[in-house]
Formats: structure tokens, C-alpha cells, sequence
């Protein structure tokens, strides 16, 4: 069968945007009191649903524990053979199913019902049976399925995934969920580095931080160069504190003016007002100020807030990091 794919897309896009439209003249005084009762939840907020509304809602229950509202997924077999024990009186269940009638779902509602947790039942048939098990009843309504034969999980899994999704958002603010927070259950991820990981996490430090004397020899000074293989070395003196910075790209300038750099000092090479970063900063914040400059930097000496040089930043090793 030849079909025109773009308008055929564009068509079910165009379905499921009006789905989501009748979701939102659904929004009413039952959806407020599932957030408050999942906000005022004392136990463990279960999510179970039975074939694509099941993937739905362990997306749901994914998103939520990732934004300040621990939450797992039940799958209602394995709940009729003993993952019903697993829910108590103070938990609250969301079960999902799209006609309400689903065989495995509906058989798990009378246990869970006599556990005493409370039912929040999402379905799109306010007179079946989940609803009847449901203490709260969120009905999102007959959906055009953008299924050509208006049954395959099409609109109704957008549908009610950008409700969990709103749910999850809702509650985040009522938790004053902040970014510090998000950072916390992210380490992994690329926001939680941008967050958390400090310039002291990645720097060269100790033996393997390139650091030499103001009065040592240019020599020394090429060795730490190659020896640490940073590209730079930081020129301190006597205390510690930074006086400049010698680059490979210093030493260049002077070779390529046939200059014997041997016979040089370091002063007579380095940079005398590099920039810097601070041990204590944000390596995000670190990257950016290497991004920003007209002719960006790759490598930064850190001191600590005595001014004391204690590492080398390199661009690559924040890269590496993900950042």
C-alpha cells in the first residue's frame, strides 16, 4: 500500500495534540485531591497497570522518584502470585488501565482494596471497574486512539504519561524540589555534574600537579612540563603563591624567535597575570570561564583561598567528565 508517510505522521500527531486537549478539560477537583493524597502519602506510592498502560506507568513512577516523590511499579501478574505483599494500609496505589476492565488489574483491586491502601484509578470509563475500586477516580475520557482502527494504546499512552508527567511536576513544587535536590538524585547525569562536581574533583593535584619555583631553571621548568604532561606548569614562589604560568604555547613564542630559552629566566617566559580558578568553585562554572574567552584556555592553575597553588585544571578532563 503506498501511503504519503508525512501527511500520515502529521495526522497522528494531529490526534493525539486533540487528546491531549480533552485531557485538559478533564483536569478537575479529582486530580488536585490524588496529588494531595500522594503529597500526604505516609507510605510507598505503588503505580500497576497491565500492557502499555503497565510501560506508562513505570514511566510515571520513574519520573516521580526522580523528582522528589519515591515511587515503584507493580506488575499485577506477579501481584497475584505474592507482590501484593509488598502493599500496606498506608500506601497509596495509581492503577492505570484504559477501559478499567483489564483482567489482570482488576484482579489484584479487591487485595489491595482489603489492605487498605487507597485506589487512585486512571482510566477512560468512569462507570468500570477500576473506577468502582478506585477512592479517587481520575477519568480522562473515550480517546481517539490514533490507531487506524481506534484500538492499539496510541493517544490514550500519551494522554495519560503527560498527565503523570504534570502530576510529577505539580508535586515537585509543593515539595519545594530544588535544583540542589535534583543534583543530589542525579550524580550520574549531566545536570548533577554541572551541580555538584568542584573544580578539587578534577584537577591534577599532588605529585601530579605541574608546579615549579620562580628561581628554578627553564630546563626543570620544561621537564614538569613533559614529566606531568599538562602543557603548563605553575610558577610560584617561595610560599606557594602564584606568580605566573608557563604554557607550551610560551615556549614556542620564544623558539620560534630563535631565542635561547635556556639562557632565559622563568620570569622572562611565563605569564605573569594568568587566570585562575579556585579548588572550591564549580567545575561547570570553571569550563565556562575556559569557553568564553575570545581565544578559549584550555588549562587553568587552581589555588585555594590562600592563594596557594594547589592544581592544574585541564579542559579535556572536564570534557571526559561529561560536562
Amino acid at each position: 500500500m503506498n501511503i504519503d508517510i508525512e501527511n500520515e505522521i502529521i495526522k497522528v500527531i494531529g490526534i493525539e495534540i486533540d487528546g491531549l486537549s480533552q485531557l485538559k478539560a478533564c483536569i478537575n477537583a479529582s486530580v488536585t485531591e490524588a496529588v494531595e493524597t500522594i503529597f500526604n502519602c505516609n507510605g510507598k506510592i505503588i503505580l500497576t497497570g497491565m500492557g502499555k498502560s503497565g510501560l506508562v506507568a513505570k514511566k510515571i513512577a520513574s519520573t516521580m522518584s526522580s523528582v522528589g516523590t519515591p515511587a515503584m511499579f507493580m506488575h499485577p501478574a506477579e501481584g497475584m502470585h505474592g507482590d501484593l505483599g509488598i502493599i500496606s494500609a498506608e500506601d497509596v496505589v495509581i492503577a492505570i488501565g484504559k477501559s478499567g476492565e483489564s483482567f489482570e488489574l482488576n484482579g489484584v483491586l479487591p487485595s489491595i482494596k482489603d489492605a487498605g491502601a487507597k485506589i487512585i484509578g486512571i482510566m477512560g470509563n468512569a462507570t468500570s471497574t477500576l473506577a468502582s475500586y478506585s477512592n479517587i477516580v481520575i477519568n480522562i475520557g473515550d480517546i481517539e486512539e490514533a490507531c487506524p482502527f481506534n484500538m492499539a494504546p496510541t493517544t490514550s499512552s500519551t494522554v495519560t504519561m503527560v498527565l503523570g508527567d504534570a502530576m510529577a511536576v505539580a508535586l515537585m513544587k509543593m515539595r519545594e524540589f530544588g535544583l540542589s535536590d535534583y543534583a543530589r538524585l542525579h550524580p550520574g547525569g549531566q545536570i548533577g555534574k554541572r551541580l555538584t562536581m568542584m573544580v578539587s574533583d578534577v584537577m591534577l593535584k599532588g605529585s601530579n600537579n605541574p608546579i615549579i619555583n620562580v628561581s628554578d631553571s627553564v630546563k626543570n621548568c620544561l621537564s614538569e612540563i613533559s614529566g606531568k604532561q599538562a602543557g603548563a606548569v605553575s610558577v610560584v614562589d617561595s610560599n606557594g603563591k602564584m606568580v605566573g604560568l608557563v604554557t607550551d604555547y610560551d615556549i614556542r613564542k620564544h623558539i620560534e624567535k630563535e631565542e635561547n630559552i635556556f639562557s632565559m629566566e622563568i620570569k622572562d617566559i611565563m605569564n605573569p597575570d594568568p587566570i585562575f580558578v579556585y579548588e572550591d568553585e564549580k567545575a561547570f562554572a570553571a569550563l565556562n570561564i575556559m569557553q568564553e574567552r575570545e581565544k578559549p584556555i584550555t588549562i587553568l592553575s587552581v589555588l585555594n583561598r590562600k592563594n596557594i597553588v594547589v592544581g592544574m585544571l585541564r579542559m579535556h578532563d572536564l570534557v571526559k567528565e561529561g560536562l
